[in-house]
């Protein structure tokens, strides 16, 4: 009896081994990045009241944290035939590195959606449609170290979406301090074609002047979205510099835990 059990296991083992090491597949960076960094898993912990998401890899951890109520109004016209809705959150959060400094964050997500909504006039009859005329997702993330207000960082991510809009979207992300520009480029297990899964792994990486410094997976893919939160942040930087692309990618991640999606 207890041989045919190992048996058995062997072989479901063995039948879901390829399906794992689907599952197991990242975002593709570049060899420079890969090369010059290490692959730190995200730890997330739990909301307390009024907080927000604890967020630790490698010598970074969130040591403080608020967040506001998520608020939405809306307005339409007689019949609601035509909606106009924001949505609005705000939260703070201070980050350390493993050295003295701190990495305070505020950041805000606003959500703009204009629509269309079909309305029923008799017992499955509907008049007009349902469409999604526009829909503006607007993230913004200031980063300061030790509160020094005269080296601001801000993360920029904005998409737009929906019929009103040329092309159906348009998509613009990047980190700043007035001088610097680093650009997120989306990126995923699936940018050479080998990954076959219907939901690859999703997330960021960051370019500046044409260079790789650092990634982000929010997304592992697959059913299971296997090592779902990693980043990767090339370990050549200064320490500030580090610890404010740590703070900005961590900002992402608590808009995406937030469900405030881009």
């Amino acid at each position: 009896m207890g041989k045919n059990i190992i048996k058995t296991c062997i072989i479901a083992l063995v039948l879901w081994l390829p399906f794992l090491a689907q599952a197991q597949k990242n975002i593709v960076i570049s060899d420079s990045l890969k090369a010059n960094s290490d692959e730190l898993k995200v730890k997330m912990g739990g909301q307390g009241f009024g907080k927000a998401w604890k967020i630790r890899f490698g010598d970074y951890n969130t040591v403080s944290s608020k967040q506001g109520w998520t608020t939405t109004s809306t307005k339409g016209n007689f019949f609601n035939t035509k909606t106009e809705s924001k949505t609005t959150q705000k939260f703070f959060f201070a980050m350390t590195g493993g050295t003295a400094d701190t990495a305070f964050v505020n950041a805000a997500s606003n959500i703009e959606v204009k629509q269309l909504q079909e309305i029923e006039i008799l017992n499955h009859v509907y008049l007009g449609n349902n469409e999604v005329l526009k829909e503006s997702n607007n993230f913004s993330a200031f980063i300061s170290i030790n509160g020094d207000t005269t080296n601001l960082w801000a993360l920029l991510m904005n998409v737009v979406q929906g019929t009103q809009v040329e092309g159906n979207n348009s998509y613009e992300a990047f980190m700043t301090d007035g001088t610097r520009k680093i650009f997120l480029v989306p990126a995923t297990s699936n940018k050479n074609g080998d990954d076959k899964r219907s939901m690859p792994a999703a997330g960021y990486e960051l370019v500046e002047n044409g260079e790789s410094i650092a990634a982000l997976q929010y997304f592992g893919g697959g059913m299971l979205g296997m090592n779902k939160n990693i980043i990767w942040i090339n370990r050549n930087l200064d320490t500030k510099m580090k610890l404010i692309l740590a703070a900005g990618l961590s900002a992402v991640l608590q808009k995406k835990m937030n469900n405030m999606t881009m």
